[in-house]
């Protein structure tokens, strides 16, 4: 089980590293595109690691997955601007990790959306 501060710092590094993505990293390459998410980090208890669930809903699979990998690339540069949003005395290293809860929940609607149709369609003859 977590600790209460273990939980605070996994939820701002979630905010944190965010932040950075979508600001500053979003600016220095154009490699990131489409929709992306940080669903969730959880930091290590000796603040040593992180790991950093991101979601990326794009285009198409491909403009996704190259988007996560410029993020995973990028990763270094991630962690010096942590340093600077943290301000605390050691900034973990961080491990990025494909969630994919976004696609799921985008072919879930598609599906109810889909259903809806055909009960409409039907009801009509």
């Amino acid at each position: 089980m977590k600790s209460l501060r273990g939980e605070r710092l996994s939820a701002e590094y979630q905010k944190a590293v965010y932040e950075v993505i979508a600001t500053k990293l979003k600016y220095k390459t154009d490699r990131i595109r489409g929709i992306v998410s940080v669903t969730k980090a959880d930091v290590s208890p000796d603040l040593k690691n992180a790991k950093i669930y991101i979601s990326v809903l794009g285009r198409n699979a491909e403009e996704s997955r190259t988007t996560f990998e410029a993020i995973k690339e990028h990763a270094a540069t991630i962690r010096y601007e942590l340093a600077h949003i943290m301000h605390s005395r050691t900034v973990p290293e961080l491990h990025f990790l494909w969630d994919d809860t976004m696609e799921y929940g985008d072919k879930i609607d598609r599906l109810i959306k889909e259903l809806h149709k055909e009960e409409k369609g039907g009801s009509q003859e």
